[in-house]
């Protein structure tokens, strides 16, 4: 593995300037409204390149030094028809002049490429009275009846909502560069928000340049162009004007998303075989990993389905290179035997799962954190592995090192529970100081010790050497079947009671390492909140206003959920209630037919129970939508209020 190469592929993420430090934002002028942050939404049809101008403008936003904190909004179809609320697809933006943790509450700004596809966030109750609709108006003036009445009707429908309503000639400015604006339009807008935001055009000519660099010359400069005449057009029309200041920062700055986080991280430790099959919302990481992970000494291998590919990746990681595979929610249904083998034969194995939506295909664009029980208990027998849960952008890249780690210590599988919130979500961190540690050492290939066996289980810890096919004298058969510490198939119920201890036993021995969460808040208090995975930034967000308001609320998050980090049960007794709050289903207390006895807790919140034997309630839902912190905030109210 080539740590400079990885350090190359950084580089185009970077927020510095040439001289290693934030760059300045443009001039400003003294007409510009201050904001300390403010939440941009871009909502287009299918194919429009909504999603793309968005992720150029977060990207420009945070090299030009804020926070920020985006969310893709995709739809379930792969080409839903256009003009219906199915179509939309689009990207929403929160950036500021502190940290931003997640997606925020209702939208300040709506760039709408016609007037049907708000309506999909209009249900979700994203916009409020106030908010700024730019909106395509060629629909005005189209061909079709309908189509103009249909536009009248929304233009007139937003105002009663409150909306403030700016109606843009996208459409007809693309058309004096390009004959194709459907190609185009969504450089104009980033152009547009770039004059209104009073971002660094230099900083936007370069994303572009960035974005499409692996397209002709004549392609760039028609974008180009583009994006000029949009923010042209906008300082000559628009008096919206705005500015952000950024974050000073001590420090080197990387922007990306989960997923691109979690293809450096593979490469960052040193894992030089990837095995996937396609599969939404964890296949972009595999699109990145294919762009760059050869220049760093790896490959990566497309499987005919997701079986083979975790099949492919054992394999790998018997003959010593430990691997990692890439998948979702049904995707981990299918590797369930393979993982059943990884854990019986004890062979290192790094599992990234990119959660989404079920039951069965469910929603694959969109988020939820219901595999966490599937991980935990979804292979038959007893098959106990490390389960950690990254909660930022910076932790998706981090934990795949420690996975890795982990994975090969203790000689078992290890699954990195990402969800669809983290794999599109970008936001600036930290640029990670390589290590050459992090790197998977050279396969050993030194003789094997005479009479020590292929499972040599120490009796306290239940960890024994690796055994690596080339060793001379470590050979042994490898089997899913109940073996002996020399691997010979045996019924023997005495040792299998004993191997399957010796194998639970290595997550006792992990576990002691871990130490207890850090607690966000007082140690003690009314309410203690619990979370895991990406809902951390909108939690804590929440508890603080809350606590500003006097409310005694804490909250905690777990990045261990097998084993869980240790002294909760301690931390829970100051608390004088405990509530997880998480993106997966539990029945409410007061819906029909629940009783105390047969209520359906969340996920956690049932883990929790059963290890603490604290009354642990829960708050959860299956929207499919990240938590918002006024949501949040608004539980949390209810809760001190009782």
């Amino acid at each position: 593995m080539k740590i400079s190469a990885i350090v190359n592929q950084f580089k185009a993420n970077f927020m510095e300037d040439g001289n290693g430090s934030l760059a300045a934002a443009s001039p400003q002028t003294s007409d510009r409204l201050v904001l300390k942050e403010h939440i941009l939404e871009i909502v287009s049809d299918s194919g429009e390149g909504a999603q793309k101008a968005g992720q150029s403008f977060g990207a420009v936003s945070a090299k030009m030094g804020n926070g920020v904190w985006t969310v893709e909004i995709i739809p379930a179809d792969i080409q839903p028809p256009p003009r219906t609320k199915e179509s939309a697809s689009g990207i929403r933006i929160r950036f500021g002049s502190e940290k931003i943790t997640n997606a925020g509450d209702e939208a300040d700004v709506l760039v709408a490429f016609n007037e049907i596809v708000p309506y999909t966030r209009i249900e979700q109750n994203v916009y409020r009275e106030g908010t700024i609709v730019l909106i395509e108006n060629k629909w005005a003036t189209d061909e079709s009846r309908d189509i103009r009445q249909s536009y009248a009707t929304a233009i007139e429908d937003f105002k009663s909502r409150g909306f403030v309503v700016y109606e843009i000639p996208m459409e007809e400015e693309c058309l004096r560069l390009t004959p194709n604006p459907k190609k185009g339009k969504n450089m104009w807008v980033l152009g547009m928000l770039s004059h209104i935001y009073d971002r660094d055009l230099d900083k936007a000519a370069a994303q572009i340049e960035y974005t499409f660099r692996s397209k002709s010359k004549a392609v760039v400069d028609s974008n180009l162009q583009l994006l000029q005449a949009g923010y042209d057009w906008a300082r000559e029309n628009l008096s919206l004007r705005y500015r952000i200041p950024s974050i000073e920062a001590s420090q080197e700055l990387v922007v990306m998303n989960g997923n691109e986080a979690l293809s450096f991280g593979i490469q960052a430790a040193g894992i030089e075989l990837c095995s996937m099959y396609p599969i939404t919302p964890a296949t972009s990481t595999s699109h990145h990993l294919a762009e760059c992970i050869q220049s760093s000494g790896g490959i990566i291998h497309q499987a005919e389905d997701e079986i083979a590919a975790v099949g492919f990746a054992i394999g790998a990681s018997y003959a010593g290179k430990t691997s990692v595979t890439i998948t979702s929610g049904p995707g981990l249904a299918l590797k369930t035997e393979f993982l059943g083998l990884a854990v019986m034969a004890e062979v290192p194995l790094v599992v990234i799962d990119v959660q989404r939506g079920g039951p069965s295909t469910g929603l694959p664009t969109k988020v939820e954190q219901s595999d966490l029980l599937a991980v935990l208990y979804g292979q038959p027998g007893d098959s106990p592995k490390v389960v950690l849960a990254p909660s930022t952008i910076e932790e998706c890249f981090h934990f795949v090192i420690l996975a890795r780690k982990i994975a090969e210590s203790f000689r078992m599988p290890v699954i990195l529970l990402s969800d669809a919130n983290l794999a599109t979500g970008v936001q600036p961190f930290p640029r990670p100081e390589l290590r050459e540690e992090w790197l998977s050492p050279p396969v050993d290939q030194s003789p094997w010790k005479e009479g020590v066996t292929a499972y040599d289980w120490d009796e306290k810890t239940g960890l024994s050497q690796r055994p690596v096919p080339g060793q001379a004298g470590g050979e042994y058969t490898l089997t899913g079947l109940a073996h002996s510490s020399a691997a010979k198939v045996t019924y023997l119920p005495e040792i299998n009671q004993k191997t399957a201890a010796l194998r639970s036993r290595k997550l006792a021995t992990f576990g002691r390492t871990l130490k207890p969460p850090r607690i966000h808040g007082d140690e003690e208090g009314r309410l203690l909140i619990v979370g895991w995975g990406s809902t951390r930034g909108a939690i804590e967000e929440a508890v603080d206003r809350a606590r500003e308001q006097g409310g005694r609320v804490s909250s905690l998050h777990l990045r261990f959920l097998s084993p869980m980090e240790p002294g909760l049960k301690d931390i829970f007794r100051r608390f004088d209630k405990v509530m997880t709050i998480e993106i997966n289903y539990s029945d409410s207390p007061d819906d029909p037919m629940i009783t105390p006895e047969n209520r359906r807790y969340a996920q956690l919140a049932w883990l929790l129970r059963a290890q603490t034997l604290v009354d642990v309630d829960c708050f959860s839902n299956v929207h499919g939508q990240p938590l918002r912190p006024g949501k949040i905030f608004a539980r949390i109210q209810k809760e001190l209020n009782q």
